[in-house]
């Protein structure tokens, strides 16, 4: 996009790939079919349904590493100015959190209980 900076470019791309990803991954519960666990999916998120919910498999490790890496990326790139690097942080960390072994299955303040 010719009237953005770099930073302004690369700060978008992590905020918006994060965003997207917490959506999809940690927001939305249910699937988008018929699953033979008699309804057990329909009350968990994407993460939470992922490799039957065994932690630290490859794929969960795939999808913890890819955020890390564009965050490093997009710091790299911003030349950590202050700005950049505090939104890019709260990015990382909105979507780092969630992944954690001991929020499986916590709905926290209500959001999400449904």
């Amino acid at each position: 996009i010719p009237f953005f900076s770099v930073p302004v470019v690369w700060t978008l791309t992590n905020v918006i790939h994060n965003l997207g990803m917490y959506v999809f991954m940690h927001a939305v519960k249910g699937t988008p079919f018929e699953t033979p666990d008699q309804g057990k999916a329909r009350l968990l998120t994407h993460w939470e349904q992922l490799d039957y919910g065994v932690q630290f498999t490859s794929s969960r490790k795939f999808f913890t590493i890819s955020p890390i890496i564009l965050y490093f990326l997009a710091s790299f790139y911003t030349k950590y100015d202050t700005t950049h690097f505090v939104i890019n942080t709260a990015s990382l960390l909105s979507v780092l959190i969630p992944k954690l072994p001991q929020l499986h299955g916590v709905r926290i303040l209500g959001i999400n209980k449904y």
